[in-house]
């Protein structure tokens, strides 16, 4: 049994492919176009899955899209009455998917006749809970889905047990935690898609000082609702302005927040204008009344269901810092958050909402992990450094066993490199968890700067995370809850703060990404023999990529290696060191010394 998921027509577009009740690959169609967020139909991601699971696309059985145009028809239609511009915006986006048989014929040049799988609309926040239930490891759960908006809902909560998800209720258009984080977000002066996590970071800095008139903005209500004062918003009115049908542009949202929200909290900042004070106390105000509203829902989700487990999905799933407090402050004991919890994970969750749902057929898979995406073999890794890296580039190639790989690459950590590190298959999800990662020593207090200046070149307030191995979470960390996907944030113990300072924010807290001996071994084995040469079993762990996409293939992982001041990379088994001359302060940017025909 062939079936495949597919996120289309949306940001964040994927696809994934489960085979007998198993996920055998999952990726977004970004690592592969190179385009940030990427939308349309992701037929390149669909190819690398089918090759995957050695199928094509005429022996998949069932297809899945995360759409159901049927879905609260009602509120649609009067709103379709009261915004025609925006009714013609969802009906363009519905006739795509009304037509995703014939396109997906046309991408792989066959006859539509051919294409014998059943397509099955499933609506967004189901698969979004199918997405977090049924790959979690838990028998019985409550699941909760929150995002902006999708099939005129932004959230959905419901029991899980068995391979059955019961949904108990809904939050419907136009009120929207997701949307509310959007629009304040935008006001904060950061205006590209998928900036949220910027603001959750920023909040660190300030102090919630206007909590007050936060609570004027969105109300939790009696029966997990809640409720925005529209008064401060525009897209109930005008609907929020969305581009996102085409794969080759990042997406663009139109202005969500109203002149009135202006006059509540003051002027909003200009993208070009410097952080002040004022605006990290509103970001701190801001993700406190995120997590007030967020905290009541789930507290009380936990009385109607009375389980002890939880499952996530949903954009508002990865506010790590809420979802840290979960644990803290909620009776749910186990949370669990897949890697790819935002609209990336529609795929995954049609699909099993398909084999579960639909078929009826029991649950036998757990995502333990999240290296589902493309790996490359020895040989082709081999291939890519004798293309892009000439002699006298001054670069020093060495090829190692893994023993004698990881020790190298340990003793370069510790001597304070900054190392990029490409093993095994790309992680599903925004997360880079050690296959496509940049390492560093977070020993050094400056590391997070020397980080920013040499490589990431993003803004200073955001943290960079600790990987750190998972039976040594309890001795710095004052929860050891597994972190394995980084959706997490916990408080760092006082007395070891100082011996981690690269990856503790301000507030003493940090992501951190719990590495497992079983799930991921390699990278285990990494921080492992860094932390016998140092006493520390973490490293600053971020994603590979250099205001991009994170890399996918090795090609990439070069061409982001010699034109930063990386130090180090290691790549299958080899390691890759510039000269100290090469990485100099005045030395040119490096350009990929490529020798193609």
């Amino acid at each position: 049994m062939i079936i495949l998921g597919i996120n289309a027509y949306h940001a964040n577009a994927s696809a994934a492919i489960v085979v007998d009740g198993q996920l055998i690959a999952a990726a977004e169609e970004e690592r592969f176009n190179r385009v940030k967020y990427a939308a349309g139909l992701p037929v390149q991601a669909i190819r690398y899955c089918l090759a995957e699971a050695g199928a094509t696309l005429a022996q998949v059985d069932h297809i899945a899209t995360p759409r159901n145009p049927w879905a609260r028809m009602g509120t649609k239609l009067r709103y379709a009455l009261r915004m025609p511009r925006f009714a013609i915006e969802r009906a363009r986006v519905m006739a795509r998917f009304s037509g995703i048989k014939e396109e997906l014929a046309t991408a792989f040049e066959m006859d539509p006749v051919a294409i014998r799988g059943a397509f099955h609309r499933i609506e967004h926040h189901v698969a979004h809970l199918a997405s977090a239930y049924f790959v979690s490891p838990f028998d019985r759960a409550a699941v909760l889905s929150v995002d902006g908006l999708g099939d005129f809902a932004s959230a959905m909560w419901a029991d899980g047990a068995g391979s059955a998800i019961s949904p108990h209720g809904a939050t419907s258009f136009p009120h929207s935690l997701g949307m509310y984080y959007t629009a304040l977000t935008q006001y904060l002066g950061f205006w590209k898609f998928g900036d949220e996590y910027k603001v959750m970071g920023l909040a660190a800095y300030g102090t919630p000082q206007f909590l007050d008139a936060f609570r004027k903005i969105v109300r939790a209500d009696a029966g997990m609702k809640l409720s925005l004062n529209l008064d401060y918003f525009t897209h109930q009115t005008q609907g929020p302005e969305m581009t996102w049908r085409d794969a080759g542009t990042t997406p663009v949202l139109g202005r969500l927040y109203s002149e009135r929200l202006e006059k509540l909290l003051g002027p909003a900042r200009r993208a070009d204008e410097p952080v002040e004070q004022r605006h990290r106390d509103l970001a701190a105000s801001m993700q406190a009344r995120l997590e007030e509203v967020l905290l009541e829902h789930v507290v009380e989700l936990a009385a109607r269901t009375k389980q002890k487990a939880l499952c996530l999905a949903g954009g508002v799933a990865f506010n790590c810092v809420a979802n840290g407090k979960m644990l803290e402050r909620t009776p749910f004991e186990r949370i669990y958050v897949q890697p790819a919890a935002g609209d990336a994970g529609l795929s995954v969750g049609a699909a099993f909402a398909v084999e579960h749902t639909i078929l009826g057929r029991p649950r036998a898979f757990v995502m333990e992990h999240a290296g589902w995406g493309p790996g490359f073999s020895p040989t082709q890794i081999k291939h890519a450094i004798d293309e892009r890296v000439a002699s006298g580039d001054g670069v020093e190639i060495q090829e190692l066993n893994e023993d004698a790989l990881v020790d190298a690459a340990a003793h370069e950590l510790a001597d304070g490199k900054i190392l990029g590190w490409f093993q095994g298959r790309a992680e599903w999800g925004p997360r880079a968890l050690g296959n496509r990662s940049i390492l560093a020593d977070p020993r050094r207090a400056e590391m997070k700067d020397v980080l920013n200046q040499r490589i990431k070149h993003r803004e200073m307030f955001r943290p960079f995370a600790p990987s750190i191995l998972e039976e040594a979470t309890g001795e710095y960390f004052e929860r050891t809850h597994p972190s394995p996907f980084m959706t997490f944030a916990y408080s760092v113990r006082p007395e070891k703060r100082a011996s981690i300072p690269a990856p503790t924010h301000v507030d003493g807290t940090a992501r951190l990404q719990t590495v497992s001996r079983r799930t991921n071994p390699l990278y285990w084995k990494l921080i492992h023999a860094f932390g016998d040469r140092t006493g520390v079993p973490v490293v600053v762990n971020t994603s590979f990529n250099d205001n991009e996409p994170i890399v996918c293939r090795p090609e990439e992982a070069l061409d982001c290696f010699l034109r930063t001041r990386m130090d180090v990379l290691v790549m299958g088994s080899f390691v890759l060191r510039k000269s100290a001359a090469v990485n100099a302060d005045d030395a040119p940017v490096q350009t990929p010394a490529r020798r193609l025909a």
